[in-house]
């Protein structure tokens, strides 16, 4: 937890610390925070041909390994054991890595629905210990892909323009 809160001072960045009872997920940490899932977001490590990658979407959503293959450029794109976890990033508990490109050394990726929200909520490498800030704080000097990575994103990408305006009409 120190370096992500270190990291974050480094970098000017304005947050806020949520201690928490110990949430081993990130739909876990939401309801330990007595918060919709929406607002809480996961950092999912992937292993594709150049490394380790990190996709961060809604904790209320399921990653879609298709549309990380997509992003990636690799069909052969998979999900980080739990050893490879421990190995690549040993100082951060499972299931709290933080998305933090920089301070990680993995390149990003991130859903629409987490880049749209104007605060988010994430782990801060330990399942007690949460971080709220302005997306676009966390996100706005990192180098970060935003494209779909869960089925409601891909959904929302392929709706036709005007296509809720007209349903409201």
């Amino acid at each position: 937890m120190g370096y992500v809160l270190d990291y974050l001072q480094g970098r000017g960045s304005v947050f806020t610390v949520i201690p928490h009872p110990k949430a081993p997920t990130a739909e876990g940490e939401a309801h330990a925070m007595h918060l919709p899932p929406d607002e809480v977001v996961k950092t999912v490590v992937v292993i594709a041909n150049y490394g380790p990658a990190l996709m961060v979407i809604p904790a209320s959503r399921r990653l879609d390994m298709e549309l990380v293959a997509q992003a990636t450029g690799d069909p052969q794109v998979r999900l980080a054991t739990e050893r490879e976890l421990a190995r690549l990033f040993p100082d951060y508990e499972l299931g709290a890595l933080p998305p933090l490109s920089m301070l990680l050394l993995a390149p990003m990726y991130v859903d629409p629905a987490v880049a749209e929200r104007e605060t988010i909520v994430f782990a801060a490498g330990r399942q007690d210990v949460s971080v709220r800030m302005a997306t676009k704080d966390l996100f706005g000097t990192d180098p970060v892909v935003i494209t779909p990575l869960t089925a409601e994103s891909r959904a929302a990408a392929e709706q036709p323009a005007g296509a809720s305006a007209q349903a409201d009409a």
